[in-house]
């Protein structure tokens, strides 16, 4: 087994492998019982997959950038994510929901939202920073006047451990531009993803 390109990077699966043996054994797994066997490549090749993000550029994903004449906002909603919690290593999932107002006429391909969701959640991640990141990277590559990002979630480490509280979803959001300094745009964005958003401020 080799090392898998990513990019300008590199993920080492021969150290990770024996890593991951290291790790099974010191927690007390049994690697020569029936089909432990071939555990810790499989398991650094999954982690190698859930952390591609690190090693993908995401700038390229706006080459394809388009002119188009339009004077309303764009929603593109219920993007499906995975992504690992830096803290304790366990899944935490859900979808992306995002409005933005070109700058323009500036616009891109509805594929490249998801795209851009799946690269910023392959990494070690929290869902803060995750739905940040997303309406920060569509502000600059799009040079948008204004950004709506709602992410919600099912956190693992909160159902698996700690609180163990079993059904409870977790929803963050991230203003930027327009939807920050015009109440009335902010709730037409509020209203295109059909959330209620009585508040003046975003």
């Amino acid at each position: 087994m080799t090392k898998m390109e990513k990019g300008r990077s590199t993920v080492d699966l021969p150290r990770a492998e024996r890593a991951m043996h290291e790790f099974l054994t010191a927690v007390g797994v049994d690697l020569t019982a029936q089909g432990m066997e071939e555990t810790p490549a499989r398991a650094a090749q999954l982690y190698a997959e859930l952390f591609a993000g690190l090693h993908e550029e995401v700038g390229e994903l706006w080459a394809d950038v388009m002119t188009e004449e339009m004077d309303g906002l764009i929603a593109v909603r219920t993007i499906p994510f995975h992504s690992i919690c830096e803290h304790h290593l366990l899944p935490f999932f859900g979808t992306a929901h995002i409005v933005y107002c070109p700058h323009a006429g500036r616009v891109a391909g509805f594929g490249v939202f998801t795209r851009l969701v799946d690269r910023m959640a392959r990494r070690p991640q929290i869902q803060e920073r995750l739905t940040s990141d997303i309406a920060d990277e569509i502000e600059r590559g799009l040079d948008a006047e204004g950004v709506l990002v709602v992410v919600d979630a099912q956190q693992l480490c909160m159902t698996m451990r700690g609180a163990r509280a079993h059904g409870t979803r977790t929803t963050t959001s991230a203003c930027r531009g327009v939807f920050l300094a015009d109440p009335v745009m902010a709730m037409q964005a509020w209203q295109m993803l059909g959330i209620v958003h009585d508040t003046e401020s975003c």
